[in-house]
């Protein structure tokens, strides 16, 4: 009796394990994330716990807003996507460039850089009632992340080829780490481990490795002489860094753990920021228009689509009129992209089905604009790279 009850556990074990393998559940697969760092849900999938309304009780009654940077009005406006209205307006410091939400999602700090001059600061904003609080001064942040277990702030000092760690609530800096072949460090995106991050180099194009355990710099890739590297971002597996280069018109394809340029896709002109779509088999690659850091009005603008899948451009949009997309986010529901108009002083609400596009009038020279509130348990920085 014993044996036959034990065969028949494991004829039911073995049916259990058959039944996951043609599911689709990895069992052997998982990922062993740095100390601290959340574990990896989906290995397959790094977003799937920033899926479609999939909200942390964090951002319990935060206000649906769009937060706006105006870089040479150095305000920010405060869009109703319901309505698409501007409902605020504030004043913060000088060169706001983007909004990023803190790793806890309790606030969302405006980055004033504060171009040209010794003045930079940070502007926190309290998601629940969509007002700023006092700001903090900090030396040159151009833009911010957060290491992955949380605990300290990275803000990209991007005038002094430095990434300056500052703890994640005060900003105190507790160190500072050079990177002398980064010139124009701007934005960055993570390993699936967290073990590493990958830097753009805008005025050297070069992307720089960090090897986030020890912080210290590991190498350098150069893409293309004369290139500018802008925006980045990883594959929902982990494997593929998609590298936007608005001199190239397209984007590159690193292989993050050898570190080695694996691909190119050509995209639209002046490639600049990227966002995945909700369900993650997309990624929204917007084109500014220009091969100039500072381009003409109503230029040839649009919004490329790449399935991750197949790693080939799927679909473009084009801006009526002409326009200038810039850096932004996906809503929850996953419905709208929304887009900064940085040389034409208006934001862009992409339909994600059909392309069409909304169009609202901001401040001067809108940058790195944040979609508020977001799915996803932690946030990494930038204007929302959520896991």
């Amino acid at each position: 009796m014993k044996c036959d009850r034990f065969g028949r556990l494991a004829s039911f074990a073995g049916a259990v394990l058959a039944s996951l393998c043609v599911t689709g559940v990895a069992l052997a697969q998982t990922v062993t994330t740095v100390p601290g760092m959340p574990p990896v849900s989906n290995p397959n999938n790094m977003y799937s716990d920033a899926g479609l309304n999939n909200f942390s009780p964090n951002v319990a009654g935060a206000l649906q807003r769009i937060y706006v940077p105006n870089l040479r009005s150095n305000d920010i406006y405060v869009i109703d996507p319901t309505t698409f209205k501007v409902v605020d307006r504030f004043p913060v410091g000088r060169s706001p460039q983007h909004v990023v939400p803190s790793w806890d999602l309790k606030t969302l700090w405006v980055t004033n850089n504060a171009e040209g001059h010794n003045d930079g600061s940070l502007t926190p904003i309290d998601p629940l009632t969509g007002k700023p609080g006092k700001e903090v001064m900090v030396d040159d942040p151009y833009n911010m992340y957060f290491t992955p277990n949380g605990k300290e702030a990275i803000v990209v000092a991007e005038a002094h080829a430095r990434l300056d760690f500052r703890d994640a609530h005060t900003m105190a800096l507790k160190m500072s780490l050079q990177v002398p072949e980064c010139k124009g460090i701007n934005h960055a995106d993570f390993s699936i481990d967290g073990k590493y991050a990958i830097f753009t180099c805008e005025f050297g194009g070069k992307v720089a490795k960090i090897d986030m355990v020890n912080q210290k710099v590991v190498g350098y890739i150069e893409l293309h002489k004369g290139g500018m590297p802008q925006d980045i971002r990883v594959s929902p597996d982990g494997k593929v860094f998609y590298v936007a280069d608005m001199m190239a018109n397209g984007v590159y394809l690193i292989d993050g753990d050898s570190f080695k340029q694996i691909g190119f896709l050509k995209t639209g002109i002046g490639t600049h920021g990227m966002y995945p779509s909700r369900d993650a088999t997309k990624l929204y690659v917007a084109n500014r228009g220009s091969n100039k850091v500072h381009g003409p009005a109503h230029g040839p603008g649009s919004v490329s689509v790449i399935d991750f899948a197949t790693r080939k451009v799927v679909a473009n949009w084009p801006i009526p009129g002409g326009g200038s997309p810039d850096m932004g986010n996906v809503t929850a529901d996953g419905k709208y992209l929304w887009l900064s108009g940085r040389f034409d002083d208006v934001v862009y609400a992409f339909d994600t089905t059909t392309g069409a596009v909304k169009i609202i009038k901001v401040g001067m020279e809108p940058h790195g604009l944040a979609v508020w509130p977001q799915p996803g348990r932690y946030s990494l920085g930038h204007t929302g790279i959520m896991r």
